[in-house]
């Protein structure tokens, strides 16, 4: 995020006349999205639609990311009990806590930044998207269903768009919350204050793409709560190893006989 407030600050790959600067590998890839944007417009007639459509393949392309932050999800979830006992254990050691948190990570074979995929993957696209409307003049003009500015910044409807694009992110955050630690739970209250913050100063188009985005991400999480729920495979392994210990001390106990 605060990347993307840095970058739009500088008004890279804009020229003086504001339109877009497509040289370097930067401005190609702008005008790609601006390209996709326009190539919507056609077929629908509406830039409104025409983001709900780039928002759309955005969330598609970012479906394997999603996944593995579903499979982290999991995991963080099942060793919540692990976790709470190393702190416990080492709470006055906190380099301890972390070496003994990165033994868990190796033995679940998790990534801990897993979570964070899908976010920093997105923020190139957001500033492309950011870029691309400010330098297409007839998005600009354009008026969402009749009545949504695409260009507005902080209208009433970018109001609307603001407190709906916090609202649906506190509730994905809060369908994907694994953990109940007080710092957690402050975070998810605070990041969907400050997308609120950015969708009210940025143009509704922005605000328009994050509200779609989270509903899409929110009927993602639904439809593959059984995945999240599901025995994971490195779970999986880690069960079958200790069953695999148990058993192996039960064949000793009798001598090793097998029936």
């Amino acid at each position: 995020m605060l990347l993307v407030v840095a970058l739009s600050v500088t008004g890279c790959g804009t020229l003086p006349d504001g339109t877009l600067d497509r040289s370097g590998f930067w401005g190609t890839f702008v005008g790609f999205v601006s390209d996709a944007l326009d190539k919507f417009y056609e077929w629908t007639g509406d830039y409104g639609v025409a983001i709900l459509l780039v928002t759309l393949a955005v969330r598609i392309l970012m479906f394997p990311l999603v996944m593995k932050q579903i499979r982290y999800q999991k995991i963080m979830k099942e060793i919540q009990p692990e976790l709470q006992k190393v702190r416990e254990k080492y709470k006055d050691d906190r380099e301890k806590v972390s070496q003994e948190t990165m033994k868990l990570f190796q033995q679940y074979q998790m990534n801990p930044m897993a979570g964070c995929f899908p976010l920093i993957a997105q923020m190139p696209i957001l500033f492309a998207l950011y870029q691309a409307i400010n330098t297409n003049k007839v998005l600009q003009e354009h008026e969402f269903l009749g009545w949504i500015a695409l260009s507005g910044t902080q209208t009433f409807d970018n109001l609307i768009l603001a407190v709906l694009s916090a609202i649906t992110m506190y509730i994905q955050a809060k369908m994907t919350m694994v953990s109940n630690d007080p710092n957690m739970k402050m975070m998810n209250v605070i990041m969907p204050l400050m997308v609120g913050f950015f969708a009210w100063q940025f143009p509704a188009a922005l605000g328009l793409y994050w509200v779609f985005g989270y509903i899409l991400t929110i009927i993602q999480t639904y439809f593959t709560k059984g995945l999240r729920e599901g025995q994971t495979p490195a779970a999986a392994t880690a069960s079958a190893d200790k069953a695999s210990k148990s058993g192996g001390k039960g064949d000793a106990k009798n001598g090793g006989k097998k029936k």
